[in-house]
């Protein structure tokens, strides 16, 4: 292919940018669109490069830009639905606006890309996540006995769950890890509370929302999991603690359950070494809200 050069690289950036522009992250996706004659970049690195021009560009004259991952295989599959030619800018153009409402996105701030690309991923992986757990809540149906739709009071009773452990947790910020292994998939999903100068935690809703759906999933499907709290606040040292799922609720671990936890090593089974400045705890009593209740379907 022919060398293209920068401005010219960068007009055909800005005629496919529409507040939103659509990022390959990686080579193998770059790849997989450069067998469309009009997308014209031949080089990953040189198209991140133009990319972070671009963007630094439209910062710098006031524009707002949004970042979505461009996935080239629902790109392909967008356009047959809707009966676009994939050859095309236009194309691209149509997808990258309808990511901008349903797809993975971070706006543009002024980081570099070596911080947004993986703040990308990361963010395609909790939607990914969310939309799986919520399909196999779906699934689930209603009791045959009582009619309770299983997935709907598994979610509630989790939503009580996540309050009660914020409420219950240390001043500091808050950082929860919720892991469960007993669905097709291992799902771990992250949550992180920071609080402000007033002592109420501010949590992301997006990011809420999928932890409380993968906890709802392990608590509707009996399947094996955990939470981990990490609390954080200046002056004092970190305090980590956590439950096991247990039927509908959770079960305290023990000090010595999380400091094992958190000093061996997943994959080799191999001793790390503790974290200095952390205290291995006991979680707060999570009251009658915390055990499981004696109703089971």
């Amino acid at each position: 292919m022919a060398h293209t050069d920068h401005p010219t690289m960068r007009r055909v950036l800005r005629r496919e940018i529409a507040g939103t522009i659509g990022l390959l992250t990686d080579e193998h996706d770059f790849r997989a669109m450069r067998r469309y004659r009009s997308f014209t970049f031949d080089d990953h690195t040189t198209y991140l490069k133009q990319v972070e021009d671009l963007l630094r560009t439209r910062a710098a004259q006031g524009s707002h830009t949004t970042v979505a991952l461009f996935d080239p295989q629902e790109y392909a599959e967008f356009c047959e639905e809707a009966g676009l030619e994939p050859d095309a800018p236009s194309s691209r153009t149509r997808f990258t606006a309808e990511l901008a409402s349903t797809g993975p996105t971070i706006p543009y701030d002024g980081q570099s890309l070596t911080d947004l690309v993986p703040a990308l991923v990361d963010e395609a992986v909790r939607q990914a996540t969310w939309e799986y757990a919520a399909t196999l809540l779906a699934r689930l149906g209603a009791c045959a006995s009582c009619g309770e739709d299983f997935g709907r009071a598994a979610f509630t009773r989790a939503s009580d769950l996540l309050v009660r452990i914020l409420d219950t947790a240390h001043p500091g910020d808050r950082h929860l890890v919720c892991s469960i292994t007993g669905t097709p998939e291992t799902l771990v999903s992250v949550l992180h509370g920071d609080e402000d100068e007033h002592g109420a935690v501010q949590l992301d809703e997006a990011e809420a929302l999928e932890f409380t759906t993968v906890l709802a999933l392990g608590i509707a499907t009996q399947s094996p999991g955990g939470l981990v709290m990490r609390t954080s606040a200046p002056g004092t040292v970190d305090r980590i603690y956590g439950w096991r799922l247990r039927g509908d609720g959770l079960e305290p671990l023990t000090a010595g359950e999380v400091f094992d936890a958190y000093c061996t090593d997943v994959d080799s089974g191999d001793l790390i070494s503790p974290e200095s400045d952390v205290d291995y705890c006991v979680p707060p009593d999570l009251g009658v809200e915390g055990q499981a209740p004696g109703h089971h379907h």
